[in-house]
């Protein structure tokens, strides 16, 4: 109820399989899930494509083979981070079924007159980080919510942004009309209060409103990084965020000027090209400011040069043991994670947790590496469960080291953040669920006390 958009997304390509999806057209509960009208959707397993109804919600953990050519699982609404139950036929209800889902706008828009005080926006939608690059863009200024509040009997929750009105270079009816032009292409709520005053928690003027910046994004490219994660990153973007971001090849990090950027990506791949001087000037950068956000081999390959200090698990195998030399591929195959689904938890109050209600989470990987938790309390936010896998195949081995291991871990290196991330988490331009994670990563990891970093 919290995010319309990453729900209709995914409705969006129920139906571009010919498979018709339906608006909720009553309040329906399901096994103590509460499923509300207008914020809900039901698919009629009755219909042509049933059997691609039924691989699109399938769970399966247990397989006759362990060597997979791509990934395990595509159980799509943990892709989407979304509740869902399966409804048994004796219990369906026709009446449940309203409107048939079609095209619907995109469009946002401004609840209340205009403000001659501040504008709020919940970050739970997923277009918002597309609103507050182009409110930065517009030249406003911003905050975030690190705390929760109550305001003219609407809750909000941690990672509310805040536009105030005065202090701004522009007059009130100027940043009404920026806002509402925003609103024609973000499909995001903003809210005009007219008073600081909250009926619970924390006031607009409290210091627990923490000034943010505009993002400006680079992200390294070319040599040994994937070209496939990096498309990624820069089609999530581009393609949704409308955020512009400079293509930085490995064998320019030396000469570039990284003082034009406050973030750097680096996404899976080799950094071996990277020699001592330049990643001297990696960690100089970081240390006046700046942040890194690491994924995968990227992430390992910043611990292995010392720049971060996260520890990583092995698997270690057992010598004494004797296998056929002709089951020696099978066996390394199945140690291989191609791609699953498993459940990790979230600290919904850390900066990195912003935009999310809930704090279980899945997420998708597709590698070998299990990072340690932090020794810090607060400096891992994204954390596997004690039974992390969801759907999709691992083995033995493995789903032990990653069963309560670090799926996202923060450094403080001088007055900059390294973000390690163990995992993908724009796979393919599909799992919408945990784009926010990295949304987050890009614009607020100037927020995270050094206090909750490792």
């Amino acid at each position: 109820e919290y995010d319309a958009m990453r729900a209709y997304h995914f409705a969006e390509i129920v139906r571009q399989h010919d498979i018709d999806i339906y608006e909720l057209n009553e309040d329906v509960t399901i096994n103590d899930k509460n499923f509300r009208r207008g914020n809900a959707y039901i698919i009629p397993r009755n219909q042509p494509q049933y059997r691609l109804i039924e691989a699109m919600f399938e769970i399966r953990t247990e397989f006759q083979d362990s060597l997979f050519y791509d990934i395990s699982a595509w159980t799509m609404p943990y892709a989407f981070n979304l509740q869902y139950e399966p409804i048994a036929r004796r219990s369906f209800n026709e009446n449940w079924l309203g409107n048939r889902v079609e095209d619907r706008s995109m469009e946002g828009s401004i609840t209340g007159q205009s403000s001659e005080y501040a504008y709020l926006m919940p970050w739970e939608p997923y277009y918002t980080p597309k609103a507050l690059y182009a409110i930065f863009e517009a030249g406003l200024r911003a905050k975030v919510a690190t705390d929760e509040f109550s305001l003219n009997g609407a809750s909000y929750s941690y990672g509310t942004i805040m536009i105030p009105v005065q202090n701004q270079d522009k007059r009130s009816e100027e940043i009404k009309q920026i806002l509402d032009d925003i609103l024609r292409d973000a499909p995001v709520e903003i809210v005009a209060v007219g008073t600081g005053l909250s009926q619970e928690g924390i006031n607009l003027g409290s210091p627990a409103f923490q000034n943010i910046e505009k993002p400006k994004v680079a992200i390294l490219a070319e040599g040994g990084v994937s070209s496939y994660d990096a498309g990624e990153v820069w089609h999530l973007l581009d393609q949704r965020y409308n955020m512009p971001l400079t293509m930085l090849p490995l064998g320019d990090v030396g000469t570039a000027d990284l003082s034009r950027y406050n973030v750097i990506v680096m996404v899976d791949g080799s950094y071996s090209t990277l020699d001592a001087d330049k990643q001297q000037k990696l960690k100089q950068w970081v240390e006046q400011g700046g942040s890194i956000v690491a994924m995968k081999r990227a992430a390992k390959w910043l611990s292995d040069t010392g720049l971060t200090n996260i520890k990583y698990k092995k698997n270690e195998q057992d010598s004494t043991q004797q296998h056929s030399y002709v089951t020696m591929n099978d066996r390394r195959g199945a140690q291989v994670i191609g791609g699953a689904i498993f459940n990790a938890t979230l600290d919904i109050t850390h900066p990195l947790g912003y935009g999310y209600r809930d704090e279980n989470l899945t997420v998708f990987r597709n590698n070998a590496l299990f990072m340690e938790p932090s020794k810090n309390p607060y400096g891992s936010p994204l954390r596997y469960t004690d039974a992390p896998l969801a759907s999709g195949y691992i083995s033995g081995p493995n789903l032990d080291s990653l069963t309560n291991s670090a799926a996202i871990t923060v450094n403080a290196v001088g007055r900059g953040r390294v973000i390690s991330m163990t995992d993908n988490p724009n796979f393919r331009a599909f799992w919408y669920g945990t784009n926010k994670l990295f949304a987050n990563a890009l614009f607020f990891s100037q927020i995270i006390s050094a206090n909750a970093a490792r």
